[in-house]
């Protein structure tokens, strides 16, 4: 994420002109002259010596793996913490637990309680919706007899593929986890 957000700032000409226009009037490392970026796993874990307020923004997942894991078991103990989870989190994961409102999660091999406050805020998912995917199917469906869809949880999952066999007349694949597609 850090590396993501330097080739950014190196190209503002990917940016739509909306956002060149907005970045030239206000840039953006003057709206984060407080923000430390943490390459290292050293500096991350400094964090917790910090005084006063800390935000802490982790890379999209679901809290699985990674320094997020740390940061968690420092603080979601903490009733004074807030976690905002801005990503889908799928059934499972340390993330889906809390935003489903989990009182303990295990982390690391140790139970931890949840006193932090957890919120989601959506419109950050990478994760495109149905009406998303089935444009792509459209443009794809005449060179393509099988759809085979390997992402998702199974309702969706179901859904889509009677979106595509209904509305394309394709074959569909539901591969469980582990499943060897021969291709």
């Amino acid at each position: 994420a850090i590396e993501a957000t330097r080739i950014y700032s190196r190209h503002p000409e990917l940016f739509d002109e909306e956002m060149r226009k907005y970045i030239e009037e206000r840039p953006l490392r003057e709206d984060l002259k407080t923000l430390t970026p943490c390459v290292t796993a050293e500096q991350s874990k400094a964090i917790h010596q910090c005084p006063g307020p800390c935000l802490v923004m982790a890379g999209s997942g679901m809290c699985n793996a990674g320094r997020i894991l740390h940061h968690l078991k420092q603080n979601l103990w903490k009733p004074e913490t807030f976690v905002l989870m801005v990503g889908y989190q799928a059934h499972g994961t340390v993330g889906r637990l809390l935003v489903d409102g989990a009182t303990h999660v295990n982390i690391f091999g140790e139970r931890i309680a949840v006193k932090a406050a957890v919120r989601t805020l959506g419109g950050f998912s990478a994760h495109a919706g149905q009406t998303d995917l089935l444009s792509w199917v459209d443009t794809v469906a005449p060179s393509r007899p099988l759809m085979v869809l390997t992402h998702g949880e199974d309702p969706q999952r179901r859904s889509l593929a009677q979106r595509i066999k209904k509305q394309y007349r394709l074959r569909t694949l539901l591969p469980m986890e582990g499943d060897t597609i021969e291709l």
